[in-house]
């Protein structure tokens, strides 16, 4: 972390043991993930419970550059379970890491996008010798050959019909992997 990090008791007396623990789960956060700038741990005993013990709350913000601020909140008066201040830590560091696995896949790609795929108009075909041609949205014109047509429909075909394809780089330029013909009701 590039500033050290923040631990603070509120209505609890320090404990070394508390803070090893907080320590710990922090060095765990950032061996999972290096480039977290800041972390603060707010240990806090908000209520006095003389029968039944006192429950513990911690409040748990990190900082990511380029990344919305992690703040995790276990807070007794929410789900009156964290009596124990090891569980307590153990919950808001676990979803902290959980929240640092979405960032990271984020930038990682790992996690799916719904892009629509480039479409066209077919721009020229050639059934004798089973190739066409697309002519894509952006002005480029992309060969494909009979194979690379959805459902064996190469024959159903026509100039100026359009088209949705995946594309990749052939020998002699753009080439389609798949083409398949669109209604007129599609959606981009």
């Amino acid at each position: 972390m590039q500033i050290p990090l923040q631990i603070v008791f509120e209505h609890v007396d320090h404990s070394d043991v508390i803070e090893s623990h907080v320590r710990e789960a922090a060095g765990k956060l950032e061996q999972f993930y290096d480039r977290i700038t800041s972390a603060r741990v707010v240990i806090d005993k908000p209520q006095h419970r003389h029968h039944k013990g006192d429950t513990y709350s911690v409040r748990l913000h990190l900082t990511i550059p380029g990344a919305a601020d992690i703040a995790v909140s276990r807070d007794p008066a929410a789900t009156g379970r964290h009596e124990d201040i090891e569980l307590t830590l153990h919950d808001a560091f676990d979803t902290a890491r959980r929240e640092l696995q979405d960032i990271v896949r984020r930038r990682q790609g790992h996690i799916k996008s719904h892009e629509n795929p480039p479409h066209g108009t077919i721009a020229a075909l050639h059934p004798e010798r089973d190739y066409g041609f697309i002519a894509s949205a952006d002005g480029r014109e992309i060969y494909f050959h009979r194979n690379s047509v959805e459902g064996d429909n190469f024959d159903d075909l026509k100039a100026g019909q359009e088209v949705r394809f995946a594309e990749e780089v052939g020998d002699k330029g753009p080439q389609a992997t798949s083409v398949r013909a669109i209604g007129k009701h599609h959606v981009d």
